[in-house]
């Protein structure tokens, strides 16, 4: 795969930590934007650190713009898929540079994620999941590939 790769800003803009842009989650179960609660999302924060598969789609159907989240506790990895697959971000890990080692996690429970698109600092892809589900957009406080 080719990327474009976007650098982490130093200034992160702020956003209404009450807002919710996110229109459908899967996590235990499937969460239509009015059962999307404060509740349900300190629920997945928090369980972020431990282990965690969730998607967390800007569509109200789930079926476009989403983003998959996949935490083992130690590697953290989050995948964003527009324009029904045709435009991809992934966190990025410039540790991992030209690696193809592959980290424990698996995308869909079957894809193999590679360490170069992962986040080790847990905290900070935490704040990137919660940046995502209050604004729509990326966390600027990361590095993001973008797939050409």
């Amino acid at each position: 795969m080719e990327f474009e790769i976007i650098s982490k800003q130093d200034v992160i803009p702020e956003f209404d930590s009450q807002t919710i842009a996110v229109k459908y989650i899967s996590y235990d179960s499937d969460y239509e934007e009015d059962e999307i609660t404060e509740e349900l999302i300190s629920k997945i924060l928090q369980q972020i650190p431990s282990e965690i598969e969730v998607i967390l789609s800007l569509d109200p159907n789930g079926e476009d713009n989403w983003m998959e989240v996949l935490c083992d506790g130690k590697w953290l990895a989050l995948g964003f898929s527009g324009e029904f697959g045709q435009d991809n971000y992934y966190s990025y890990n410039k540790d991992f540079e030209g690696s193809e080692e592959l980290s424990p996690l698996r995308s869909g429970g079957q894809s193999p994620i590679e360490k170069y698109l992962t986040v080790q600092d847990i905290q900070t892809g935490i704040k990137a999941v919660e940046y995502f589900i209050r604004t729509g957009q990326f966390y600027p406080g990361i590095d993001w590939a973008h797939q050409l």
